[in-house]
């Protein structure tokens, strides 16, 4: 006997019957039950009646994926990127948040007029829910608290140089300034960190050898920045975040600061989980990213770092140029534009390399998901839950393609994964219980820090 589903007026039910539903305690077959946008009811598969059943007969059903690390570019920069492409292309993917960073945009989003600047470019065009990070930069300490105020969910800095002159990088004593106000009003930083002085320090060679641009950015380059890190929030009391660790050298600081009580959380990216140096071809340059792609060896050692919870989050730190910036046909890793563009392939990429060795749609969903969700705080996002959105993925775990950049909807369709056949196709994408069509009428919000 099936049960019938309460409908709030004017919005009728929908339910999603999977055996493959991927909730909070793992995979289960199930009905998840869908009113006026949210998650209501997850019940016995076959048990609920509804005006709309979308049965998924193979397909795993996957909470949306929440991208916390994603250079959209504009304005400014909307040749790189835009919110529509971007967009696009994160809906493709399974993607079905994501939060901004505050540059490679002109502005950068360092001050109140800049965020609203950025607003005003995605308002109306965005497929997919999209929030904002604040910049801290060396000029703009009193900025930091009305940028919070207006919604950003917490504020980004390098400790190197950013490699675009808008966005300066922060010295020590900058650094401890913008953490101590940081700590004051209670907003996360989120730092690229690499040290200065240990990059010039070391040799810089142009040309196509990927060795020499692999030294140029040594492992030391990143545990150094993220020891002072450390310090520095040791004395101020910030939450700090890494982003994009590559080097699991800095994995053994991140845990003892832990241990001592420091709010110390850190990122993986899918191109160093899938990735290797021994792999990437002299002259490439779509595989250059800052900090660079590692050793075979090092990859093992994030993949046991994820496996046993010491990452918060896999996210993409998609950040695309145009192809002319890439010097695809000099092969000049010093001169070429260090970012990977990777939105639309991050769910496919990983679980490629999960399931091969031995991880589950569960995990997949805690990485890429929840984990990324917790971290900005998006109460409403990375489950399958009653209570939360409906923001859903139909997944086909079993399905493989093979990666033809032809198919990918950023704006300048350059990657690494060029030609590399992987497994996983996402079927369809649903926000808030609307199914998305990236070539129809864009249906995402603008998300703001507690409201979202």
């Amino acid at each position: 006997m099936t049960a019938p589903v309460a409908e709030t007026p004017g919005t009728p039910s929908r339910v999603f019957r999977s055996r493959r539903v991927v909730g909070p305690d793992g995979e289960t077959a199930a009905d998840v039950v869908v009113t006026g946008g949210r998650i209501t009811a997850v019940e016995p598969y076959g048990s609920v009646d509804a005006p709309h059943v979308e049965d998924l007969g193979a397909c795993a059903l996957l909470p949306g994926l929440v991208d916390t690390h994603v250079h959209v570019n504009e304005p400014g920069r909307t040749a790189w990127e835009g919110f529509a492409s971007a967009t696009r292309a994160a809906a493709a993917g399974g993607v079905t948040t994501l939060i901004d960073m505050p540059l490679n945009s002109i502005p950068p989003t360092t001050t109140v007029a800049a965020l609203h600047a950025k607003q005003d470019a995605a308002r109306g065009r965005v497929h997919v829910d999209v929030g904002f990070w604040g910049g801290a930069v060396p000029d703009n300490l009193d900025d930091l608290e009305p940028l919070y105020r207006a919604g950003v969910f917490g504020f980004k800095s390098f400790l190197s140089p950013s490699g675009v002159d808008e966005f300066p990088h922060l010295n020590r004593e900058q650094l401890d300034d913008a953490l101590a106000e940081l700590s004051r009003i209670g907003a996360l930083s989120i730092v690229h960190a690499e040290a200065p002085e240990v990059l010039d320090a070391a040799p810089q060679r142009a040309g196509r050898d990927y060795a020499d641009f692999l030294a140029s950015r040594p492992d030391a380059a990143e545990s150094t920045a993220v020891a002072g890190l450390l310090d520095a929030a040791r004395a101020t009391g910030a939450r700090v975040h890494v982003l994009h660790v590559s080097s699991a050298d800095v994995l053994p600081l991140l845990a003892k600061a832990r241990a001592d009580g420091v709010a110390a959380t850190a990122e993986t990216c899918p191109h160093y989980l899938t990735l290797a140096a021994e792999d990437v071809p002299d002259g490439d340059t779509s595989f250059k990213c800052c900090p660079p792609i590692r050793s075979d060896a090092n990859r093992d050692r994030l993949w046991a770092a994820l496996a046993s919870g010491e990452f918060a989050a896999v996210v993409s730190d998609h950040s695309p140029c145009t192809v002319d910036l890439k010097r695809l046909e000099e092969g000049d890793f010093a001169l070429a534009w260090g970012g990977i563009a990777s939105l639309q392939l991050g769910l496919p990429a990983i679980w490629t390399e999960a399931r091969r060795r031995g991880h589950t749609l569960a995990d997949l969903a805690g990485w890429m998901s929840t984990g990324p969700a917790r971290l900005a705080g998006l109460a409403r996002k990375g489950a399958i839950a009653p209570g939360y959105d409906a923001d859903l993925v139909v997944f086909d775990p079993d399905a493989a393609f093979t990666v033809d950049p032809a198919a990918l909807h950023h704006r300048n369709p350059v990657t690494p994964y060029t030609g590399r056949a992987l497994t996983g196709v996402v079927r369809a994408t649903w926000l808030r219980g609307r199914r998305l069509d990236v070539d129809g009428t864009p249906h995402g919000t603008l998300l703001a820090r507690g409201a979202s």
